[in-house]
């Protein structure tokens, strides 16, 4: 009768001990910070500004006086100067903040890595995007991974994703015009669209991109209204 409880005991820290391996493991992988991530620390407004100067001058600008020509022209985004322009940009959503953010460019990819705060505990959220033009020219944006700290939780952040944007389309947050909306579709619930955009009078079209290691080119070409914007659909059609 002693020997069975001994037994019975000897199994209990057995399995009292796989159990506080595996938290420890899951614990480790969860704060586990990537050596790639290094968010710029946001620099001092001495000018008041809202906006920062590369987001402003460097693109903006840039976009809207290429496009009133009419012409084929290039856009060229350099990882480094975005990821400063928009380190001291904060999101809050469900109680978890994000924050510190950072864009790597990548051969073929674009990695998206931000600080979220939930509860005071703190984990590296890592999003790789595969985005791709579609034979219909229009752009995926193809979210390929998502990680906390070193757990690739893809499977569950897709799901969870289709299921915000179900609810947004069910309660009619979706608008079928918006911009914004369409790249929240592509990246939510994998819905491409068409990539034309309106400046002042005139319409530009993205004919393709290249993405290669701190570097994004993206290549528009003169376009038409379009006719019709297509209405937005519902997870997962």
């Amino acid at each position: 009768m002693e020997k069975r409880k001994i037994s019975r005991r000897r199994k209990l820290l057995i399995w009292l001990a796989v159990d506080l391996a595996v938290a420890a493991v899951l614990i480790a992988l969860l704060v586990y910070r990537p050596s790639g991530y290094r968010p710029v620390a946001p620099a001092p407004n001495a000018n008041g500004e809202t906006v920062h100067p590369y987001l402003h001058r460097d693109l903006a600008s840039t976009f809207y006086n290429k496009a009133q020509e009419q012409r084929p022209f290039d856009m060229t985004v350099l990882d480094k100067s975005l990821s400063e322009a928009i380190s001291d940009k904060k999101w809050e959503s469900e109680g978890v903040l994000l924050s510190a953010p950072q864009v790597l460019f990548v051969p073929g990819r674009i990695v998206l890595m931000g600080m979220a705060d939930v509860e005071g505990a703190g984990f590296v959220v890592t999003i790789e995007l595969a985005p791709q033009m579609t034979d219909r020219g229009f752009l995926d944006l193809a979210v390929e991974k998502v990680k906390v700290g070193a757990m690739n939780v893809t499977p569950l952040a897709r799901m969870m994703a289709k299921k915000m944007y179900q609810e947004q389309f069910d309660t009619g947050g979706v608008g079928m015009d918006n911009l914004a909306a369409k790249i929240l579709a592509s990246l939510l619930a994998g819905q491409p669209f068409e990539p034309v955009f309106q400046v002042d009078d005139r319409w530009v079209r993205l004919n393709g991109f290249d993405i290669t290691e701190g570097k994004l080119i993206a290549h528009f070409i003169p376009a038409k209204a379009p006719r019709q914007q297509p209405r937005l659909a519902p997870a997962g059609q």
